[in-house]
């Protein structure tokens, strides 16, 4: 009798030999890196949609992520104080400002932005936001995040996946896991990275851990083919797709009788389904060359400095709009990171990214989609109130895990707010801190999620996206 290492490798073959249809190099390009040693589930793990544990107040997140660490204080947590003491010592502790070495310590930089009051609401901004200005009346910042590390690497598993160390289902997981998708021909959770580079920490900043594989993020192309090899190179006749499709579901449920409850299998042969969905409906969702012109403008596609972030924004709402549950667009590596030179750096980027977020929130509201769309924008931490030694010069700021500021709007949150307080250097939470577990917890509950009953049993222990030591939900920014 053959092993079953044997029939596996012969599955393997005959995935090499139909590799240009969907089968094989699709599935790679759906699945990403597999990670296994999930226990064994006795429940079936699909993306069909799922009842929330109470009713909830969006459908969708968009995560705007700005991976290297925004400067709060440049951005949106003005502090005179700095621009008092600019190129003095700091008056406090310097060992609190320090994340390991002091020599690298400066002296306080003051604010490198001219701000403004917008909307209404009369909120803080810097006046390298124009566009995102004009939209303070729906955004609520939260000034008084903090995390617990000061690497961007272990920073970045934290804002994710809420733990400090890879391995772990990260948001976007935990939410297709406790709701699945409104549209079955299309991934859950989607990714649109910058044609630029993946971002720090690469595709573990998407990875579904110990959940089943079924529930990671599913990277999609903005131009071009949206997953290689999706479609075959040579058009086949149906009558030998459909003879390939069949043999392969008949091995398909070979092994599903042979291995019950695995959900690394279940994920694969879930993901050839997809695919061949996908050849359809993958396609028009990402064509944008029917949106009007004034949509395209007010994304700012077309223009160099803004189309590949605006054309992101826009197959965002595309996407959301379809029925897809979670969104992310990255930025490469680690841009906002201004160790160096911060009054040049971040304007350079808020001209990438300042159009397209105001017009992906202005289109989605005169659509009537932003009530029933979360938007998230923040980095994994802040920065310091002084500046950091580079080379001979002191012109950046260094990492600060102890502040930061993140926004949220759209999905029930209370627009035109400001919430938490920050000390007169912006350097330190004071008041209404939100940890990155209240963070999460908050946008769990949005979506109709609650982040005590949403649990995966791994080895005998309830994990959970927000730990063991309960968290809240920020209800002060809830409307």
């Amino acid at each position: 009798m053959k092993s079953s290492n044997h029939r596996l490798s012969s599955r393997r073959d005959f995935f090499a030999r139909t590799s240009d249809g969907i089968f094989g190099a699709a599935l790679a390009s759906l699945l990403g890196d597999d990670l296994f040693g999930a226990e064994a589930p006795h429940q079936p793990f699909n993306l069909k949609p799922k009842q929330g544990h109470h009713p909830a107040q969006a459908k969708s997140v968009i995560q705007l992520f700005m991976n290297g660490g925004p400067s709060q204080m440049d951005l949106f947590d003005p502090k005179p104080e700095l621009n008092r003491y600019d190129g003095k010592p700091f008056p406090g502790n310097i060992e609190e400002i320090g994340n390991s070495d002091t020599t690298s310590i400066g002296v306080v930089m003051g604010g490198q932005y001219e701000f403004a009051r917008h909307g209404q609401s009369g909120m803080w901004m810097a006046d390298c936001l124009p566009h995102l200005g004009e939209m303070a009346d729906d955004i609520c910042l939260i000034n008084s995040m903090w995390t617990d590390h000061p690497n961007h690497d272990n920073a970045l598993y934290k804002i994710h996946s809420g733990r400090l160390f890879m391995g772990y289902p990260t948001l976007g997981a935990w939410t297709t896991y406790g709701l699945g998708s409104e549209n079955q021909n299309l991934p859950a959770y989607v990714v649109l990275n910058d044609p630029l580079g993946l971002p720090k920490n690469g595709t573990r900043n998407w990875t579904s851990g110990f959940l089943p594989p079924t529930f990671q993020g599913t990277r999609l192309r903005p131009t071009g083919s949206p997953i290689l090899n999706l479609k075959p190179q040579f058009e086949q006749p149906s009558a030998v797709a459909e003879s390939a499709r069949g043999l392969l579901n008949q091995l398909d449920e070979i092994h599903r009788k042979e291995r019950a409850h695995y959900p690394e299998l279940d994920a694969r042969i879930e993901s050839y389904g997809l695919a061949a969905r996908m050849q359809l409906s993958a396609g028009e969702a990402l064509d944008i060359s029917r949106e009007k012109a004034h949509t395209l403008e007010m994304y700012g596609v077309g223009d160099r400095r803004t189309d590949s972030y605006g054309r992101r924004c826009l197959l965002a709402r595309r996407l959301v709009e379809r029925g897809v549950r979670f969104v992310q667009i990255f930025l490469e590596e680690q841009p906002w990171d201004s160790h160096a030179d911060l009054g040049a750096n971040h304007r350079a980027i808020c001209e990438r990214t300042d159009k397209p977020v105001a017009g992906l929130l202005r289109d989605l509201k005169q659509r009537g989609l932003l009530d029933s769309t979360l938007i998230v924008w923040g980095g994994e931490f802040g920065r310091t109130p002084t500046t950091q030694k580079t080379g001979d010069v002191y012109t950046g700021r260094d990492h600060n895990m102890q502040a930061f500021t993140s926004w949220m709007a759209g999905g029930g949150i209370k627009g035109g707010t400001s919430y938490g307080k920050t000390d007169d250097f912006g350097h330190a939470v004071v008041e209404n801190g939100v940890s990155v577990h209240d963070f999460h917890a908050t946008i769990l509950h949005q979506l109709g999620l609650d982040h005590q009953k949403l649990f995966f049993n791994r080895s005998g222990l309830e994990e959970r996206l927000t730990g063991v030591e309960p968290p809240r939900v920020v209800t002060e920014i809830l409307s």
